[in-house]
């Protein structure tokens, strides 16, 4: 009697061992795929963004953003968590018209604290272009865990010059 209670036992524990392994198996995709909730922008209150941009296709060095200093080319923009990286390139376009040629390269990068040394570091999160469409587009801030206090640095690079090979927008 005792034999079979510890068979049964281990019958058991292969069963949720066996839908443990099955519950692992959630990759890294499908975790970024998870719907972000949508936020109503009547209700919720922007957020301010501090953009920071450069017209030489390179981001600012890390040390422009110690010891409280920021870099001088700031933008300060009123958004919400869900804005769009295509969304954010429109409002810069606005505020430098240069920008707004066809073929110009918007590359994005999120510039926090790091909270393991002082000092920032930085985080490409992705690229657009004016007049093309891109896979990047869509992106939202919410989805590249920007949090509030951040900051956004724009490599903006001009359409008659390559981006730097880390910028350079994804082929389809």
């Amino acid at each position: 009697m005792l034999a079979a209670g510890v068979g049964g036992q281990s019958e058991r524990l292969a069963g949720r061992r066996r839908k443990m392994a099955v519950e692992s198996r959630v990759t890294q995709e499908e975790i970024k795929k998870e719907p972000e909730k949508p936020i109503d922008r009547e209700k919720t209150c922007p957020l301010l963004l501090r953009v920071f941009t450069t017209n030489n296709g390179r981001h600012h060095r890390m040390d422009e953003f110690s010891r409280g200093n920021v870099p001088s080319s700031e933008l300060q923009i009123y958004t919400w968590m869900d804005a769009t990286l295509k969304e954010l390139t429109s409002l810069v376009k606005e505020v430098y018209p240069e920008a707004r040629k066809k073929g110009t390269h918007f590359n994005f990068a999120i510039v926090f604290t790091d909270p393991k040394r002082p000092g920032y570091r930085v985080k490409e999160i992705g690229s657009t272009m004016s007049g093309r469409k891109g896979t990047d587009d869509s992106m939202t801030l919410q989805s590249q865990k920007f949090q509030i206090g951040d900051y956004l640095d724009i490599a903006i690079t001009p359409p008659n010059r390559a981006p730097p090979p880390s910028a350079r927008l994804r082929p389809y």
